[in-house]
């Protein structure tokens, strides 16, 4: 089979020919259908000191079944998060990490939406939002963002303001259901909204905190970083809610069930809608990076085997 992987910190990316992985206990093999490409798989190319495997969000067909597995079988579709190589023809999932594919979605749909839609909903449902509150949303046109664009309505937001890095994405912003859009530079970032759902983190954060109402709500879960003046949330007595997938996956994986479900629900009833910015062969999966790194995507990119 063909797989991705790089020999030293910063890439550059190349394909090989690799042995089919054999599934262990517990675990699926999957034959690859759509594997989405991610900041933070980005990020671990061009930070992390010694090569990983680039694992991620996968699509597929399961191939064959290890030890003890019970929830599925050879054939179903099913969509997860890879540990190992995922940017791969074949790639292993864990049970618990997958979930069935509706049969009226492909696997591009699948990849779009659920690892971006479950951190997108989650980020939301940590700001504890109310009916009729304003929310502001950067990094809008990611994969992430744009999904929590949509999420952000769908929970009755009186308004959505999304934040990008670049002007030139604000019609696809806009028609994703924001009311306004706003770029990182702009002098003003307008009135104040009830929470910010932050992905950039960095020194975006202080415009994010600066952003909000009194009593106002910052949910940061970029793997950016970042920091903030305890004085700026004494001051309008200000929250900052830390929110990672990984800990509601292990530690409540019934309501990330849930999630899973109500994106699927919002998917099927046409109230949200991934977008795909592009699809990459295998081979040009550094041309996919570049997109994720130059942030010029608007919506998933994706990887096609």
């Amino acid at each position: 089979m063909r797989r991705v992987r790089y020999e030293s910190r910063g890439g550059p990316l190349f394909a090989e020919e690799a042995p089919l992985p054999t599934p262990g206990p517990g675990e699926l093999l999957v034959r690859a259908e759509a594997i989405g490409v991610t900041l933070p798989v980005v990020r671990k190319v061009t930070e992390a000191a010694e090569p990983v495997p680039l694992g991620g969000e996968i699509a597929g067909q399961v191939t064959a079944v290890g030890e003890g597995v019970t929830a599925f079988g050879t054939g179903d579709r099913v969509t997860g998060l890879c540990f190992g190589h995922g940017y791969a023809e074949f790639a292993v999932l864990h049970e618990t990490m997958a979930s069935p594919v509706p049969r009226d979605a492909s696997a591009v749909d699948a990849v779009a939406l659920v690892r971006s839609g479950l951190v997108a909903l989650g980020a939301l449902e940590a700001a504890r939002p109310e009916p009729g509150e304003a929310a502001l949303v950067t990094a809008a046109a990611s994969g992430v963002g744009h999904l929590a664009v949509q999420l952000a309505r769908t929970r009755g937001a009186g308004r959505v303001v999304g934040a990008v890095s670049d002007p030139g994405k604000a019609d696809f912003v806009r028609r994703l259901g924001a009311d306004h859009v706003i770029s990182y530079g702009d002098a003003s970032w307008g009135t104040p909204v009830d929470y910010v759902l932050d992905a950039v983190g960095g020194e975006l954060l202080t415009r994010a905190l600066h952003a909000l109402v009194p009593e106002g709500r910052l949910v940061a879960y970029s793997s950016g970083g970042g920091a903030i003046q305890a004085y700026d949330l004494l001051v309008g007595a200000k929250s900052v809610i830390g929110f990672q997938t990984a800990r509601i996956a292990r530690g409540r994986p019934e309501l990330y069930e849930q999630w899973r479900e109500e994106l699927w629900r919002l998917f099927t009833a046409g109230e949200l809608r991934p977008a795909v910015h592009g699809e990459f062969a295998l081979e040009d999966a550094a041309k996919a990076h570049a997109e994720i790194e130059g942030r010029s995507n608007l919506g998933k990119v994706v990887l096609i085997p």
